[in-house]
């Protein structure tokens, strides 16, 4: 789970096969949710085939060293040339991909009664993210320049080190200063179930410094909830469409289910894991460029022009590592429940946050085996109910 943002029971979106009768959908919701998956995965993989695409073609056609030409003689300031030159290529791409993201992020979205967007104020929270996305890209974009000029070769592993630092910060800082400009958050009114939250989460040594609700409805329909920051900045965040639509008893066990993670020492775990995947990746990464370069007839690893080749590399090594970083993630959340199950002694409850869950974010049950191995980083929730019923049948074994 992400020490930004640990999302509580997030859903993949994929296709897979139907959902079976005994999850109560009907073959119509069925038919439904297995169109939506199906969909979403599509334009996703698609998507990533014509970035790819993307990439290779303004390299190979030349276009890329058109920029690079452009820029520097625009520029007398190197690292001002290269900021021109990835803002010019990024909003390339940006053009590119918007009928895909539109289709997805919006049409889709509308199609299946997900979202409560208006095109503008979709467009207004796209917007929004890639400015945020560009001052805090700006900083890490030149700080990566200036390692490839200082360092050569071994330029990979200063990166890590600062993007190491950097994320760590801003895991920080998210909570106060960047979700509040997407998201209104107040301090839960519930009294009894802030109370039961904070209860749970002192009896797991987990210390926050406040419960916290935030208007999810103005973009969605979807519920979600979590844990956010790090240090002094960790709080609890609640949707409202989970506050509306769930009982207190399945709020809890979905948090239960979240101080798990933490408890077990998943966040920490992740978070060495990353950084281990995020080293080594910016290694090979860092070799393959080199190798690569004079295949499209470059001899600077600092021409501007072949830098799309190590955005390809990058994107290639994450994507082919993805798998095995889910496969870590499935285990991770299946130990989680257990937990959540054990700690709150309601598996009925936790259940029914499964089933609830799933139907609010239109979540493909069962998913196909190849499709869940590759791209879901939770098991399916057909797995976790069953396994959930089992520990309750456990449970009520015991307690008779």
């Amino acid at each position: 789970m992400s020490a930004v943002g640990f999302k509580v029971m997030e859903l993949a979106e994929e296709s897979g096969r139907p959902v079976p009768p005994k999850a109560g959908a009907t073959s119509e919701n069925r038919t439904r949710v297995e169109a939506y998956n199906r969909r979403k995965l599509v334009v996703s993989l698609s998507g990533t085939v014509l970035l790819f695409a993307f990439v290779i073609a303004v390299v190979a056609t030349g276009f890329s060293r058109n920029i690079a030409s452009l820029t520097s003689s625009a520029c007398n300031n190197q690292y001002l040339a290269f900021l021109v030159f990835a803002a010019l290529l990024g909003i390339t791409e940006i053009v590119l991909s918007f009928p895909l993201k539109f289709y997805s992020g919006f049409y889709l979205e509308h199609a299946y009664s997900l979202s409560s967007q208006t095109f503008f104020h979709w467009l207004w929270e796209q917007t929004k993210a890639l400015l945020v996305g560009g001052f805090l890209g700006i900083p890490v974009l030149l700080v990566f320049f200036y390692c490839l000029e200082k360092f050569g070769n071994s330029w990979w592993l200063p990166v890590a080190v600062v993007m190491f630092i950097f994320t760590t910060l801003l895991a920080r800082i998210a909570p106060k200063v960047i979700f509040p400009l997407f998201y209104k958050f107040t301090r839960l009114e519930k009294e009894e179930l802030k109370e039961r939250i904070n209860r749970l989460c002192a009896e797991a040594g987990f210390h926050v410094k406040g419960v916290f609700s935030f208007n999810m409805s103005k973009n969605t329909k979807k519920a979600n909830a979590g844990f956010t920051g790090l240090g002094k900045t960790k709080r609890v965040i609640l949707g409202d469409t989970l506050l509306e639509k769930f009982s207190e008893d399945e709020i809890e066990t979905v948090l239960a289910h979240e101080l798990g993670h933490y408890r077990l020492g998943h966040i920490w775990k992740g978070i060495l894991l990353s950084t281990v995947v995020m080293f080594v990746g910016l290694f090979i990464t860092s070799r393959l460029y080199l190798v690569s370069l004079s295949l499209f007839g470059f001899e600077r690893i600092d021409d501007l022009a072949a830098f799309p080749l190590l955005g390809l590399w990058l994107g290639l090594f994450g994507f082919l590592t993805s798998p095995i970083m889910n496969l870590i993630s499935r285990r991770h959340e299946y130990e989680a429940d257990q937990y959540a199950i054990k700690k709150s002694g309601n598996p009925s409850a936790f259940i029914d946050a499964l089933k609830k869950l799933a139907e609010m974010n239109l979540a493909d049950s069962a998913p196909n085996p190849v499709v869940e191995f590759l791209f879901h980083s939770h098991p399916s929730i057909e797995k976790r109910i069953k396994r959930a019923e089992s520990e309750r049948d456990k449970y009520a074994a015991v307690t008779s």
